[in-house]
């Protein structure tokens, strides 16, 4: 990691904070939240918010995890994938459709043709591509989007997305690197 690792003795938080942060954890700090306990406000928010994203959405976790996933391989966020191609696949993922992540991410992820991903598998891979590397979403996958989600799930699986991009960002420029 490019800072120091946070421990208590360097910059003391809140006890209710580092508890609430270990609670979602499962009582270990990742090396994640050893760099944003750096800030109180951050730290705080941040657990709220991805509390939110990562538990209480009720989109498809599958989905949301294999855009997050890709969001991952195109940031080359390894940190990002090492803990959630576990997640992916504790979902109802494969390993099957990793390989063919990693496939297609290596050729064109805007693309993602690789007969081991399902129709919306595909999109879901062709939509965190284009709001990865493109920021704007071509106007046909959208619409192929919308007939395989309602509403609430596009805002959702949207928001997953833009929020693992906010979250590689965060991993790569900072140099956070997955737990021993």
């Amino acid at each position: 990691m490019r800072i120091p690792e946070w421990t208590p003795e360097r910059k003391a938080q809140p006890a209710e904070l580092v508890d609430a942060i270990l609670a979602r954890r499962g009582g270990q700090l990742i090396n994640l939240d050893k760099a944003l306990l750096w800030s109180e406000p951050l730290a705080r928010g941040w657990n709220t918010y991805l509390k939110a994203v990562r538990s209480e959405l009720p989109t498809s976790r599958k989905l949301r995890e294999l855009g997050i996933c890709t969001v991952a391989l195109l940031t080359g966020a390894h940190y990002e994938y090492h803990h959630h191609a576990p997640d992916f696949l504790a979902a109802g993922g494969t390993q099957a459709e990793l390989d063919a992540l990693d496939r297609v991410v290596a050729q064109d992820a805007r693309q993602a043709a690789d007969a081991a991903l399902g129709e919306v598998e595909q999109l879901v891979v062709r939509y965190a591509a284009q709001m990865t590397l493109d920021v704007r979403i071509e106007d046909a996958l959208f619409e192929a989007l919308r007939r395989h989600f309602d509403t609430t799930e596009l805002v959702e699986l949207t928001a997953a997305i833009a929020t693992y991009n906010m979250v590689a960002r965060f991993l790569v420029a900072l140099g956070v690197t997955p737990e021993e």
